[in-house]
């Protein structure tokens, strides 16, 4: 069984995430979905504004039909080396230095890393930004 595991912060939920995990879902049998804790993210972004709590995110993450498994993750390089996958799929704008240790394991230990494009038109940074233009 090839295993695929694709991570995020998933907060604005929407078609791009669907989508994400569907094509994700496509490289393997079984899709692994890693959704970032929300005291890590706000570690690293003390102005993030974090819509749902990391165990919400989770439970709307593991609704989906598509998703074999949902974890936590506060460090995607720490968290990869903990995890039984194949492929590590991953969305082309996911490039900071967390994530270029982690491509760089990936490569290390012969796991696939696939980047895979985003959904036009849709993305959580215009979602927030639409919002806090109503108020």
């Amino acid at each position: 069984m090839k295993k695929v595991i694709t991570v995020g912060v998933f907060d604005y939920f929407h078609l791009g995430h669907l989508r994400l995990f569907e094509n994700a879902k496509k490289l393997g049998d079984y899709l692994i979905v890693a959704v970032q804790d929300g005291n890590c993210i706000l570690k690293t972004k003390p102005d993030a504004k974090i819509l749902y709590t990391t165990e919400q995110r989770l439970d709307l993450v593991r609704a989906l039909r598509v998703v074999d498994e949902v974890i936590t993750y506060e460090d995607v390089d720490r968290t990869l080396p903990k995890v039984d996958f194949d492929v590590f799929a991953i969305g082309g704008d996911q490039t900071h230095p967390g994530f270029q240790r982690a491509v760089k394991w990936c490569e290390e230990h012969g796991k696939e890393v696939v980047r895979l494009p985003r959904t036009p038109g849709i993305s959580s940074s215009d979602i927030k930004s639409e919002l806090s233009e109503l108020k």
